[in-house]
């Protein structure tokens, strides 16, 4: 009772604020009927556009950037600063079901959109008996304005009606703040406008609480919105009396905070303690301190109870208030992507997340169980898959990207900075697999490691060799390159070599390589070895001690040196120890001259190139800097001039192919960021396999590439920002007070055609914001792609940053996850999370519905089909052109499958992120839900599923019905004809490569030479690669149909209406154990399963059938 008195109290302050009720004559009287847009019938606009909330706009809200350089910081000052209100302290909390209904019966100012485009201002409200909406003014008969429960059919949020997708409506407002009423035998919508995104989830979740009851009354009298409150507030008085030792019936400030914390320790403590504040002086009693349990359980359940994933809750739930295990399935499977979900994996998540036994021994999870577990690390948006090595390791060691840090030892600057063995320890804790040794002559006859000609300090290299041999296989067991930079004298370079035997030992990998070696070794069979970098001597040098080479400092690398060298006339050298040569095997170090006489080198020799030398070589021939690291492996590492220890952005260079881009490890900030997050991708290993088509040796690719890539199919990547949850103030922030600012940063950095940057709206003095905020970004190199997500303080002095996360796009998985941002150190920041909703969807797939069909309808028109470039050599080229038809058919079979499933999920009434599983969950319940009688069955015709329906439907049903059967039909053909397109494609490439041999002597027939040569074997490239990644697209577009087929079966099996038939094995049956889907390779993959994304390019290189080769057939 207490608790519904706290409830009206909140409801009473909220009619306070809120418009007339809707039979008041008085506030009829003194509105004008008008619309955003214009006049209606003569009648004058009033002004009242003041009334639209900023936050329902849709502003550009994604910001291409040139370079995926860090941006610059001047920039701050020219941006618009946009600020929601919907988080504003003092506004009434929505706890459960009858909040909203109480909001909905005060009633809304919403805006009205017509079939017409034109939009009015109404106030909408749900009347006292909760049978029906109404809305006022109208030009309409009373009766008329208004739509009975009964005859509502659902309740969609978002632009999911023709109305509303309409284009001179579709970036009028925000997805989260548009909803529509679908009413009627002919489904017709009521499309409307809220003023915020909070105000559209409590009308959808009301509606739907509404909707969803009117279908139980038959078995539940009380309706919906009685049972599970009940059990929740059962739940907490039996904790209230549990904690009440005493057994006075009150519990103090200090035991109400200790009891909160104890049931939702994400609950800030200065929260707490600030609420209960605020009821002493609601009470007029300054020196209350005890609260009883009513009072209690109404101050947890608004503390406690997050809007957001309430509203989200209600969408899945048919009772409002908890998730049966059926309803839990459904929400695993169809938002968080995760396939083969059993009961007993529904009941396992129950009973280790909700919290009241009640509900655990009823099988129901509830608001708090649900809270628990999508804060839990199986909530996660990182794939727990790469938490361990996934990815193949038997390839060779250039086609890794390598965990590599700079000047290891120092812990600060490069002037007069400390260095310590604890850098070391850090960076091979961290997974970092190559570490440098800058080596100088010591006192007593003992070599010395520091940076030398500076004021840091100087550490033994003896105990640096024993930290090492400690710490180097902690985190992974993979090699590590030991870079020695030698400044020793000869007698101590002996001395490192015997201390480095004597405490390495077997660790060391000291065996001659093969001179007539294609390419290093793997990580695979060079598990557990140290390899050491170092110059070395000729192999024909008869002097026992030693000889001389070229210097080995970074410096002499610079460009100022060279050219002093260069006037000079030769290079500095010094002397090397015949001991020390000998343990360099696979990373001889040597001087870059160019590409050509790079490439003319040993498969173990390694350059090293500045920052600068390396980004002016990316931009000049970025296709040469790709091909070289291919084969050899490449180091850059930050200018002399960075004595302040800075970073530059590796991704530049990994756009490269450059293996070891060393960074300073001690240097915290976004470069850091970007180097952990890349490195997380395979275990936290130290090495990432590059995407494929920086590997194969015949494939096109430019670091500098705005197009996309022959092969790949690019991706959307869909991100709702929802809310965040317990930010804390900068550090180092001079701003006065405790309360924030916040908004957030997407960034994605990989090519630069991936380059985007995004921002939300700031939330103002809110560390819990709302943000509902929607953007899109198209990937188009996704083994590549890095999303950061970064909070930042709009409102600060000094310092902005509150936390941040970076992950590989491949490591993502979709649904609805918690982000645990991380501090500026990369540590995790205890309860501060971002809550997110994630989607990947194919390009052809994603996007805006109506503009994604007609620019794919329009391609059919303008030919823009895979194309063969023309190489001037008449017997190649006639090879590709034989081929042009087939890829034709591979697009026409793809686009065709991709435009009806586009029309499908129109029609019901979805966003493009959909998967198939919430489509015919849509399209099976709004058949079901047309009629009391309806039976209605999924049956198999030549092992494809086919609705059957007896009787008679609405027109807009049988549209429906019909789109089905168009995708399904085209699922059939491009599954029928895939393996003969791939077999064509295939067969032209085999052609083409056995051609390749004899290329040059064909195109010396034909007079080739220089650019004309080179273009030519650019185009070659270019063509093979199209033919294998469009084979390889094809595949998985064959698998993709397979799967979609499979969840359609699934989706009637779980709602009861799959007909039992016996199914007939075969190539092309559904449900054939021979079927590719059983070898898919998206299989255990939540991403994939849920066939939101085919899978990316296999590991296989394009003319072997693995990496293995490369250890096996070394000589």
């Amino acid at each position: 009772m207490a608790d519904d008195e706290a409830t009206m109290t909140r409801v009473e302050a909220a009619a306070a604020r809120a418009p007339a009720a809707v039979g008041d004559p008085d506030f009829a009287a003194g509105v004008d009927d008008v619309f955003a847009n214009g006049d209606e019938d003569g009648g004058s606009g009033s002004g009242r556009d003041s009334l639209l909330h900023p936050d329902c706009f849709g502003p550009d809200q994604v910001m291409p950037r040139k370079s995926s350089l860090v941006k610059d910081t001047s920039r701050r000052n020219q941006r618009k600063k946009t600020v929601s209100f919907s988080s504003m302290p003092g506004e009434r909390t929505v706890v459960n079901a009858p909040d909203c209904l109480y909001y909905m019966q005060i009633g809304s100012e919403l805006i009205k959109v017509r079939a017409n485009g034109r939009q009015y201002h109404r106030l909408f409200a749900l009347d006292a008996d909760l049978k029906e909406v109404r809305w006022h003014p109208t030009l309409k008969k009373p009766h008329k304005a208004r739509i009975p429960i009964e005859q509502m059919k659902e309740v969609r949020l978002g632009k999911n009606t023709d109305v509303l997708r309409n284009k001179e409506i579709d970036g009028c407002y925000q997805d989260a703040c548009v909803f529509s009423i679908i009413f009627g035998d002919n489904f017709e919508s009521l499309d409307l406008v809220a003023n915020s995104a909070d105000e559209a989830n409590i009308w959808v979740t009301g509606l739907t609480c509404l909707i969803t009851g009117k279908l139980k009354k038959a078995h539940n009298p009380d309706g919906i919105l009685s049972e599970r409150p009940q059990l929740r507030d059962k739940w907490l008085q039996e904790v209230f009396e549990s904690a009440d030792v005493d057994r006075t019936g009150v519990l103090d400030e200090f035991e109400v905070v200790r009891l909160m914390k104890k049931l939702n320790n994400s609950l800030a403590t200065i929260k707490i303690q600030q609420k209960l504040k605020e009821l002493s002086i609601a009470s007029n009693d300054d020196k209350r301190k005890h609260l009883t349990s009513s009072e209690f359980i109404s101050l947890f359940k608004e503390i406690s109870t997050r809007p957001e994933i309430y509203f989200l809750l209600v969408r899945y739930a048919s009772a409002s208030d908890y998730m049966t295990t059926d309803e839990l399935l459904l929400f695993l499977e169809a938002e968080q992507g995760m396939s083969g979900v059993t009961t007993d994996k529904c009941l396992e998540i129950i009973n280790k997340y909700e919290p009241s036994a009640e509900g655990r021994q009823l099988g129901q999870l509830g608001i708090d169980g649900f809270t628990r577990y999508l804060l839990s690390e199986e909530c996660d948006v990182f794939d727990p898959l790469h938490l361990e090595v996934c990815q193949d390791m038997t390839y060779p060691l250039s086609h890794y990207f390598i965990a590599s840090s700079h000047n290891t030892y120092l812990l600060k600057d490069q002037l007069k900075g400390p260095s310590s063995i604890e850098g070391y320890v850090r960076a091979l804790k961290k997974g970092c697999r190559y570490i440098k040794l800058d080596c100088w002559d010591g006192p007593n006859d003992e070599p010395i490691i520091y940076h030398g000609h500076t004021l840091t300090s100087k550490i033994s290299f003896k105990a640096t060799i024993e930290s090492i041999n400690e710490y180097a296989f902690v985190a992974s067991e993979f090699p590590i390159i030991m870079n020695i930079e030698n400044h020793c004298s000869l007698k101590q370079q002996q001395l490192m070599t015997n201390i480095m035997n004597e405490v390495l030992g077997s660790k060391l990998c000291t065996e001659r390589v093969d001179p007539h070696l294609q390419y290093l070794p793997s990580p695979e069979s060079l598990k557990y070895k140290i390899l050491v970098k170092c110059k070395k001597l000729p192999d024909n040098l008869e002097n026992e001690e030693g000889g001389y080479v070229t210097e080995e400092d970074e410096m002499a690398e610079s460009e100022q040196h060279r050219k002093t060298n260069k006037r000079e006339g030769s290079l500095k050298k010094y002397k090397l120890a015949k001991e020390l040569s000998d343990m360099v095997q696979h990373c001889q170090s040597v001087r870059f001259h160019d590409f050509q006489t790079t490439l003319q080198g040993k498969c173990y020799e390694l350059i090293s190139l500045s920052e600068s030398t390396a980004l002016r070589l990316a931009n000049a021939c970025p296709e040469e800097f790709v091909n070289c690291n291919k084969r050899f492996l490449s180091r850059v590492y930050p200018n002399g001039m960075r004595v302040d220890s800075s970073n530059f952005n590796p991704q530049d260079l990994w756009n490269c192919g450059c293996q070891l881009v060393a960074l300073n490890y001690q240097t915290c900030g976004l470069m850091m960021d970007l180097n952990d997050g890349r490195f997380m991708q395979n275990g936290s290993s130290g090495y990432v396999l590059k995407p494929a088509v920086m590997r194969e040796e015949i494939a096109y690719f430019s670091a500098n590439t705005r197009d996309i890539i022959p092969g790949v199919s690019p991706q959307i990547l869909h991100v709702k920002i929802i809310s965040g949850q317990q930010l804390p103030k900068p550090r180092a922030s001079g701003a006065k007070g405790n309360t924030v600012d916040p908004y957030v940063t997407v960034d994605i950095f990989g090519i630069p055609a991936d380059c985007v940057e995004a921002r939300t709206k700031t939330v103002q003095h809110s560390a819990n914001p709302i943000f509902d905020e929607n953007f899109e970004f198209q990937i188009n190199l996704p083994e590549l792609a890095l999303v950061r997500f970064a909070v930042l303080d709009d409102d600060y002095i000094g310092d902005e940053f509150i936390g941040q996360y970076t992950i590989p796009f491949e490591c993502m998985l979709p649904g609805y996850r918690h982000i645990r941002l991380r501090s500026n150190t990369g540590e995790t920041i205890p309860n501060c999370t971002l809550f997110v909703h994630m989607a990947i969807t194919n390009k052809k797939g994603g996007g805006k519905t109506t503009r994604r069909a007609s620019l794919l309808r329009r391609k059919k028109s303008q030919g823009d089909y895979p194309t063969m470039k023309l190489l001037g050599i008449k017997v190649i080229d006639e090879t590709f052109k034989a081929v042009t038809q087939s890829l034709r058919d591979a697009t026409d079979l793809s686009d065709k499958v991709q435009l009806a499933l586009i029309s499908l999920k129109e029609i019901c009434g979805l966003a493009p992120i959909s998967n198939i599983k919430q489509t015919m969950r849509s399209l099976l319940t709004r058949i079901q839900n047309s009629s009391e009688n309806i039976i209605m069955s999924i049956v198999l015709k030549d092992n494809y599923p086919t609705i059957v329906v007896p009787g008679t439907l609405p027109d807009i049903l049988k549209k429906a019905l019909l789109s089905f059967e168009t995708f399904v039909e085209e699922c059939r053909n491009l599954i029928g004809k895939a393996d003969g397109v791939c077999d064509k494609l295939i067969s032209a490439r085999s052609s083409a490569m056995e051609l390749h041999e004899e290329m040059q002597n064909l195109a010396a027939q034909q007079g080739m030479k220089g650019k004309k040569l080179n273009k030519a074997v650019e185009n070659f490239a270019w063509n093979v690669r199209v033919l294998k990644g469009q084979a390889d697209l094809m595949r998985q577009a064959k698998v993709k149909c397979l799967e979609d087929m499979k969840q359609v079966q699934d989706t009637a099996s779980f709602m009861g209406i799959m007909q039992k038939t016996d199914i007939v094995p075969s190539s092309g049956s559904i449900a054939s154990s021979s079927s590719p889907l059983s070898d898919s390779p998206s299989n255990g993959h939540p991403l994939r399963a849920a066939g939101a994304v085919p899978a990316h390019q296999t590991h296989e290189d394009d003319d072997d059938a693995g990496a293995a080769r490369y250890d096996s057939d070394q000589s």
